[in-house]
């Protein structure tokens, strides 16, 4: 049961409010974008706090002071031009609406402030002595509604269709057709609350307020599991403390889940891709029978073919792709070469394959104790514990279009399975700045073999040891589909540490030589 900020909450806050007609405003805050704090002292400094949120739109008397930011949004500053010093001279309900009405008499100036809490159609809006808008927290144009809120031009109140006040209700009558009636109140009245006790409360201004913890603050008893409370304004204060850290929770474990399932997704994606590396392993032998069957059949073998079919060991008919753009003696060394490195490769793709399955458990139960937190303190701790192990990769600030570091050079941003930021270029120039301006020593930079290719980096915020294979081959596919050779079969991109390339003096744009480098091989 969630408990609305209805009519009759309004005109329960309009009542204590009372206590800052009199007063003299002092104060002016703007913490947010459409919530406003004005501080008057009546004797003690109270505040006033309105909020035209969609969703939490109110307002109510505040039980302490609260800073604001060092510079002020232009409403507050409005505001504190019109209004600060200024006598407040009544805090009212308009009619039974969702409208609260406050008045303020300054040495030379007269204004009203207008808060509309009516979903998402809430404002706040301040009127001069002329009717006129003075400034609002949401201004509205012609094109978005019929009844615009622009500075400067008559303030007209919300169109409601005029309905008999809920106090004229007389027991059994449709209390939808009469003003002040929400659909939470008539549920209460239906369920047993007196609609004369409403009325009563209303007309002698005598509320019996309750916290609901979970669900909301209201003027009347609504429940048995409810806590009574000296007033509205405290009961609703607390229900929204309550409201906004469980909102800061939630935000906090959805931006942490992302995370970790980013970091689940890169070790699945990376054991994936070792258990391939291990089950080519297993058929290394297949691997080496297919490169001496070509050698033993090259003299059946066309320019042009893309495959072979001969007899294999076993008198079956074995079929063996070919490269059409490689001799038959180069087919049959690709597969030695393949056979070779699976054989070699074996052991340590099994240990990585061990390491990666233990992350991945490891971050599956980090998922699991982030399910189950139930404060910021528990979440904080999931935190910890993932950056500890570096699944975090920190975010960098988005910076404005001219502000951006490529300086105006077509350079592409991707993101590999594991996280890490890929950078390619789309010409040689975008090439040279980026291996040559951009690259740090310890990121990796990718080039496919012998033809024409985009530089791609692999950003390694210094940490190279981190970056998995799933990520390596992710920007050695990237370095393919920008290359002459993207559209062969099987393409050998070189790989190395950015310390290791250099651009030679006088060379033209994109041109560099490297050493150190290793090897993939991508298969499409």
């Amino acid at each position: 049961m969630r408990v609305p900020f209805d009519s009759l909450c309004l005109a329960a806050v309009a009542a204590e409010s009372q206590v800052l007609v009199g007063g003299r405003v002092q104060r002016v805050i703007q913490r947010g974008p459409l919530e406003v704090e004005i501080g008057v002292y009546c004797g003690q400094e109270l505040f006033l706090f309105v909020t035209a949120d969609a969703q939490y739109a109110r307002a109510h008397l505040l039980t302490r002071r609260r800073e604001g930011p060092k510079e002020p949004p232009g409403f507050c500053m409005a505001l504190r031009k019109a209004i600060m010093d200024a006598r407040v001279e009544f805090v009212r309900q308009r009619g039974l609406d969702r409208i609260l009405e406050v008045g303020f008499r300054g040495k030379d100036s007269v204004f009203v402030l207008v808060a509309e809490l009516m979903g998402k159609h809430s404002n706040i809006v301040l009127v001069d002595a002329d009717g006129k808008v003075y400034v609002a927290i949401k201004v509205v144009g012609k094109s978005k509604s019929k009844r615009p809120i622009l500075p400067n031009k008559p303030y007209e109140p919300p169109p409601f269709p005029p309905l008999p006040s809920l106090l004229d209700a007389k027991p059994g009558d449709d209390l939808k057709k009469f003003e002040g009636s929400s659909p939470f109140l008539r549920n209460l009245i239906e369920g047993g609350l007196p609609l004369e006790r409403v009325q009563t409360a209303i007309r002698d201004s005598v509320y019996e307020p309750v916290y609901c913890e979970g669900q909301g603050a209201y003027p009347l008893p609504i429940a048995e599991d409810c806590v009574s409370r000296d007033s509205i304004s405290q009961a609703i204060e607390q229900h929204f403390e309550s409201l906004a850290k469980d909102d800061a929770l939630a935000q906090q474990k959805a931006s942490l889940k992302t995370q970790l399932e980013r970091v689940l997704l890169a070790r699945e994606t990376a054991i994936q891709s070792l258990e391939q590396a291990l089950d080519f392993a297993a058929h290394a032998r297949e691997q080496q029978e297919k490169a001496e069957l070509i050698l033993a059949y090259q003299h059946q073998i066309l320019e042009g073919d893309q495959e072979l079919r001969v007899p294999g060991y076993d008198g079956e008919e074995t079929t063996i792709r070919l490269d059409p753009e490689q001799t038959p003696i180069e087919n049959a060394n690709r597969l030695f070469a393949r056979a070779k490195r699976a054989k070699e490769g074996a052991d340590e793709a099994a240990q990585q394959r061990r390491r990666m399955k233990t992350e991945q458990d490891e971050a599956t139960a980090a998922l699991a104790r982030l399910e189950q937190a139930t404060s910021l303190q528990e979440v904080d701790d999931v935190r910890a514990e993932a950056d500890k192990k570096r699944w975090l990769h920190r975010q960098v600030v988005a910076k404005k279009k001219e502000e951006r570091p490529h300086e105006g050079h077509s350079v592409r941003e991707l993101v590999s399975p594991g996280g890490w930021t890929v950078l390619y270029g789309d010409n040689a120039t975008s090439n040279d700045y980026l291996t040559t301006k951009v690259a740090r020593p310890n990121d990796y930079w990718f080039h496919v073999r012998g033809v024409k290719s985009a530089h791609v980096i692999l950003q390694t915020q210094n940490q190279p040891d981190k970056v998995q294979h799933a990520d390596l081959m992710f920007a050695a596919k990237v370095a393919v589909q920008k290359s002459a050779s993207r559209h062969s079969s099987y393409v050998t991109v070189d790989y190395t540490l950015k310390k290791y390339v250099r651009k030679p003096k006088k060379s033209t744009p994109g041109f560099v030589t490297y050493e150190r480098e290793k090897t993939l091989h991508v298969e499409q």
